[in-house]
């Protein structure tokens, strides 16, 4: 009898370690998975407290940037980190950069003065934070400019021309004293710019903000600038404020309503944006639908692609809103204007039906601009108003 007891036993017992085990192998994974990732984030931390020797405080808080990050040291010092690797050491205006530093990082010294900007989507962050004292030179020239602000410093002469990111004027860069460029990824076709411009011991900060996929990523690079310009608490409330005008609009419901935004190149080919983009994205904070969403696509770098324009027509001829993008071959004023780029749109369903909107030319500069954007878009999808012809960054076609 005790015999068959304790076989049944040792049967019950193996039935339910059998049934336990996955379950038990599960939870011990778990563990160890946990385990590894708090060792990985302390080791991230020791790595960061032992900086030339510099002790650790905190690090800059983001909601949405993931294209870089900046870590705070006692004694005023920031470490700005971009997202290929770049490092720059922000040093306070009465000290110097502690001996021992990392070959790969650069130093910046406070005050920053006499920026050599080529990234045009900063130059509106600059003038959020009433930075523009600290330029001095442009990529671009006061014609090229659509923020009021920098075109008309450039017409006064407080900002200078000096050349684009392919040919910079280093004799006037130099001149003066040029403390940062902050250059587009452009420059990566350009490598020997940068390097001659290093090699002169000017710093080259290359912003990616055109990589980030949420609209307010783009935005939130005016807390890199506010760190750069010591403005911390400026740039805070000023990111706040459009996190505060995004939040009414997200909080709407979905449309339904499918959008397709697009322009025509020089080739007659239709140039979209890709899924993963932040213009996509605004069109589904704002309530719609983007007519080439697609879960499948690529993840690369590019974020627009070009369709042939029968291909463009099989996927956006129903699409309930056009809205063009006017930034690259000028603005439009009619939907005849819109028709002789391409006689097929006139089959589209958004056409038909007089629901075409245009771009201005100023969106893409205007960084401080982009929940703004989605609000227009919001309005465009909801409003029934005859008379609502024209919002901030946008126009309806006739």
């Amino acid at each position: 009898m005790k015999k068959k007891f304790y076989k049944m036993l040792c049967v019950l017992t193996a039935a339910v370690f059998c049934m336990t085990a996955p379950a038990v192998v599960q939870a011990a994974q778990n563990e160890k998975q946990t385990e590894a990732a708090q060792e990985e984030e302390i080791e991230d931390r020791e790595i960061a407290q032992e900086l030339a020797g510099m002790k650790y405080d905190h690090s800059l808080e983001l909601q949405y940037a993931d294209q870089f990050a900046v870590d705070y040291y006692e004694g005023g010092y920031a470490l700005i980190t971009i997202v290929d690797g770049e490092r720059f050491l922000l040093v306070p205006e009465d000290k110097e950069a502690p001996e021992g530093l990392d070959a790969d990082i650069s130093v910046i010294q406070k005050p920053v003065q006499n920026i050599y900007l080529v990234a045009t989507s900063a130059m509106d962050l600059f003038c959020a934070l009433d930075g523009l004292d600290s330029i001095s030179l442009s990529g671009t020239n006061a014609d090229g400019w659509y923020i009021d602000k920098a075109k008309k410093a450039m017409e006064d002469g407080d900002i200078a021309f000096a050349g684009k990111y392919s040919a910079p004027d280093y004799e006037l860069i130099l001149s003066k004293n040029c403390d940062l460029a902050i250059e587009s990824t452009m420059i990566y076709h350009q490598p020997e710019v940068q390097e001659k411009l290093e090699k002169f011991g000017i710093p080259v900060l290359v912003e990616h903000s055109s990589y980030e996929s949420h609209p307010l990523g783009r935005t939130e690079w005016i807390k890199l600038y506010g760190v750069l310009l010591g403005k911390e608490d400026q740039a805070q409330k000023i990111f706040q404020e459009q996190v505060d005008k995004l939040k009414s609009v997200e909080d709407s419901e979905n449309t339904g309503k499918t959008v397709a935004f697009f322009y025509i190149n020089s080739m007659g080919a239709a140039n979209v944006r890709k899924s993963n983009d932040y213009v996509s994205k605004m069109i589904e904070l704002a309530g719609g639908e983007y007519i080439f969403h697609d879960p499948a696509e690529d993840d690369n770098a590019l974020s627009t692609m070009n369709m042939q324009m029968e291909e463009f027509y099989a996927k956006a001829k129903d699409a309930d809103y056009i809205i063009y993008n006017s930034t690259i071959d000028g603005e439009l004023d009619s939907i005849d204007e819109l028709l002789a780029k391409s006689s097929l749109l006139a089959d589209f369903k958004a056409v038909k039906d007089g629901n075409v909107w245009c771009t201005g030319q100023n969106l893409f500069q205007e960084t401080m601009g982009l929940a703004t954007m989605i609000e227009d878009i919001h309005t465009m999808l909801t409003s029934d108003d005859p008379k609502l012809d024209s919002l901030t960054y946008m126009k309806k076609l006739k």
